[in-house]
């Protein structure tokens, strides 16, 4: 932490400071609003404008300065694009190695007006949030729906750099044509195939991804995760301690992952079957799959709290769990209980470590491949969600051993208690627990780094950028909002320490993502847990037919992630992409009713695809809108970002499947008309949420 802040200083400039937005007079304006309105009423709308007025000159200044830095840095590209060319005529080594590294100077100064402009664009959303919450006004909602989509927009110009591509294609090119065969090389438009792995470009590529939001296919899939990021641009250089780092307990990590969701899913085509057997209605189902969230919810705070102090004793407590709740679900049917096969399931939920899993990644992974890892954690998720029915569609026999009974209904717990075994003696031997010098959230030391931190960040967005030390503790205070003393201070950057304390830092932006997250969840749990008892009901499908129908929905994942990664999500906001697949969604419920016609597989199969698929798609994007319009407080911690939505996600498996029982005691001619209902006005309130927050979303 103190490492960052040392390296957030280096990349002030105060040659520049002029030209950084003027974020402490602005914090200073908000403020006096805010104790204006406590000592009396105030217009509104001069506020509004006021504060507008004061932000658009801020904006100016910044966007001003940001055009005449492009034009000097193409100016540059040009001179030295006539040496270029007189060394195309009559080739020098030492100079073309000259003038390779004139074209990396360059790359060097883009990089450092990219970085330039991040700060600037963070302090933006920082006192665009900070007005809103502090006056009560949806001041960000009126600034960018009347100026984001202006013909002249300035906002845009922060947030959407045009002129950067043409710069970075410039520089690709001549660094390309002066590499190893000293302009041999075909032009990089012949060659796409083989991309220019120069430093500068590749940093500078990264740089104009975070800020335009740009994104391929690992980074859309890493979304998923959860993994919250720093808000201020880092270097390419690794953070984590390679001693942390060991490759095998990262297996491990996605190992357990994926063994979880197959664990989850394999019991849905026959979950219906098994409770018919032990004397239940085949839609209890719902709380046998239901039961396992049920316990989630729960094992998601302590694991996440565990994951404090320790990687290995959780993982090991999980797979030990793990093994003796797939135990009792196998031996529920000979001893014809339905009481143990749901205590079975518990028990598989109360060894959920998808947290732990969560923070091993954030914590122990090198920046480098730290997307990776986590995409690697999303997909590890999908692959046992798509491998659990479908191993359940294969694993039909039926005898005995002893008095032990082996069929379809118990055979999913018996092969899962097995491969626990497997993993935990796995675990055993290869786990490499990493060191812990300074514990989160418990030691005092760390609360100091943390405020060291936050107090470079805010120093980082102020003007002057440079302050002297007698000042240092005067600005300090003047910048807390909250109380003018050095204890406040330290307070208001802690992480959560409670649920009701981080339901606290919740805006309404946040609060409609979650809203988003409970539905897509709740939508999904409804069509993948009903989907044995419905599709026996209306067409008499076998449960290797439902097993190879749910595997069939859960391959769409990745290939959908890649099409959305690296196509879609560049072309369109992430805003955009969200409404859209939220009505998709909404679409797709709607043609799941079962309303007059005969009810027919091509209705069932097309609408189940369309919820399922839009649902995927808007996870991706709801969680990396999520990631950006989250207190940063929540980015560590117990209570942190990731198990906020966990816990969002896992409530909705739990309603949805309870939904799916009660529902059932109306009659399954009944149950899907009844369990799709909640569905759609969710849905729809979800949009209507979206619409209220749509342009606080950026």
């Amino acid at each position: 932490m103190v490492e960052f802040g040392k390296k957030l200083k280096e990349r002030r400039y105060p040659e520049w400071q002029e030209y950084y937005i003027n974020y402490k007079l602005m914090k200073k304006k908000v403020k006096q609003y805010a104790h204006q309105i406590e000592i009396g009423p105030q217009d509104r709308r001069r506020v509004l404008k006021e504060f507008s007025r004061m932000l658009d000159n801020q904006i100016e200044k910044t966007v001003l300065f940001l055009l005449e830095q492009q034009g000097l840095i193409a100016s540059r590209i040009e001179k030295l694009g006539e040496q270029h060319a007189i060394l195309q005529q009559q080739p020098v080594i030492s100079q073309i190695s000259e003038l390779r590294e004139a074209y990396r100077a360059i790359g060097q100064d883009l990089l450092k007006l990219l970085f330039f402009v991040d700060i600037n664009a963070i302090g933006l959303r920082k006192i665009l949030k900070k007005f809103d919450k502090r006056l009560g006004y949806r001041f960000t909602d009126y600034y960018v729906t009347t100026r984001s989509n202006h013909p002249y927009s300035q906002l845009q110009q922060v947030f959407k750099h045009v002129g950067i591509g043409a710069v970075v294609g410039a520089l690709s090119r001549n660094l390309a044509d002066l590499q190893d065969r000293q302009g041999s090389y075909w032009s990089i438009y012949d060659q796409p195939a083989v991309p220019l792995q120069d430093p500068v470009i590749e940093s500078i590529k990264v740089a104009v991804d975070r800020l335009t939001h740009s994104t391929n296919f690992l980074h859309f899939l890493g979304q998923h995760a959860l993994i919250m990021q720093e808000d201020l641009p880092v270097p390419a250089e690794d953070h984590i301690d390679e001693e942390k780092y060991h490759f095998m307990s990262l297996l491990l990590n996605l190992a357990n992952t994926f063994l979880y969701m197959v664990n989850t899913y394999i019991i849905v085509p026959t979950a219906d079957d098994y409770a018919l057997s032990l004397g239940a209605p085949a839609t209890v189902c719902g709380v046998i799959i239901g039961s396992m969230a049920v316990a989630q919810v729960f094992s998601s705070v302590y694991f996440s709290a565990w994951s404090n102090r320790s990687y290995f004793r959780p993982l090991i407590f999980s797979s030990i769990v793990l093994f003796l709740g797939n135990l009792l679900y196998a031996l529920a049917y000979d001893l014809d209980s339905i009481a143990v096969l749901l205590i079975g399931r518990l028990f598989c939920g109360l060894g959920s470590a998808r947290a732990v899993n969560r923070r091993y990644i954030s914590d122990c992974v090198p920046l480098n491949i730290r997307m990776q890892s986590s995409a690697a954690f999303v997909s590890a998720s999908a692959l046992g969600m798509a491998c659990g029915p479908a191993l359940a569609g294969l694993l039909q026999a039926k005898f005995k051993i002893y008095v032990i009974t082996i069929n379809a209904d118990t055979l999913p717990g018996w092969v899962m208690a097995l491969a626990w075994f497997a993993y935990l003696i796995w675990l055993l031997m290869s786990f490499k627990e990493p060191p812990r010098d300074i514990e989160e959230n418990h030691s005092p030391q760390q609360t100091n780094t943390e405020k060291v931190e936050n107090d470079e960040i805010e120093k980082g967005l102020t003007e002057p950028l440079l302050l002297n030390d007698e000042n240092t503790q005067h600005d300090e205070d003047e910048d807390n909002d909250c109380e003018d003393n050095e204890e406040a201070l330290e307070e208001s950057h802690k992480p959560a320490t409670s649920f009701a304390s981080a339901y606290r830092l919740l805006t309404p932006s946040v609060k409609a993502q979650l809203l988003i997250y409970f539905m897509l969840k709740y939508a999904m749990e409804i069509l993948l847990s009903e989907s044995s008892v419905i599709t026996s009901y209306y067409f008499n499908w076998t449960t290797s037919t439902v097993a190879i129908f749910l595997a069939c929905l859960g391959t769409t994942v990745l290939p959908v992630n890649i099409i959305v990664g690296s196509y879609i999500s560049n072309m369109f906001e992430d805003r955009q992409i969200l409404l859209a697949s939220e009505i998709i969604v909404c679409i797709g419920i709607i043609l799941s009713f079962h309303i007059i016609i005969p009810y027919s597989v091509p209705q069932y199969v097309c609408s189940a695809l369309i919820t399922f698929v839009s649902a995927e798609v808007l996870e991706g994007v709801n969680l990396a809108l999520l990631s950006r319009v989250m207190s940063s407080r929540l980015a560590r911690g117990t209570y942190n970002g990731g198990l906020l939505s966990t816990e969002a996600g896992t409530l909705a498996r739990v309603v949805a499947d309870g939904t799916i029982t009660l529902a059932g005691y109306m009659g399954e001619s009944k149950l899907l008309n009844l369990t799709l209902l909640p569905s759609l006005l969710i849905c729809v309130a979800s949009i209507v949420t979206t619409s209220l927050t749509y342009n606080s979303l950026f």
